[in-house]
């Protein structure tokens, strides 16, 4: 078994897609509207999606927001270097909500940044 794809909801799937694409780099695999339903499936990530684990982005096109609730922690991604990432995702427009240092109670480098939707997106480093 492995882990093949994480869904989240989104409210602007284009605001979406750019944000996971131009600010952290992921690449689109591929999308697909399903009209009769009225909703459109986009799937991201960094690599082939056969052999590594994907973003499912679900936008249901009458629904503009959801409420993130008390359950979702966040997605977490491997970076080189936390500063550098969250400058870099600064630049591009993103949105640092916590700046690149030690975990609390730890001594990992973790950043965290937000998505359009207020997803969390937690940046580790490693070497």
């Amino acid at each position: 078994m492995r882990i093949l794809h994480t869904m989240i909801r989104v409210g602007d799937l284009d605001k979406s897609i750019a944000f996971y694409t131009e600010t952290l780099g992921m690449q689109l695999i591929r999308r697909t509207d399903y009209p009769e339903g009225r909703f459109t499936l986009a799937f991201v990530g960094y690599g082939d999606e056969a052999k590594e684990a994907v973003l499912e982005l679900t936008h249901n096109w009458d629904t503009p927001s959801y409420e993130l609730g008390t359950g979702y922690g966040h997605v977490a991604l491997a970076v080189p270097d936390a500063a550098a990432a969250c400058a870099a995702i600064k630049a591009r427009g993103g949105k640092v909500v916590r700046e690149a240092g030690p975990m609390k109670h730890g001594s990992t480098i973790i950043a965290f940044v937000e998505d359009p939707d207020g997803y969390k997106i937690e940046l580790i480093q490693r070497a």
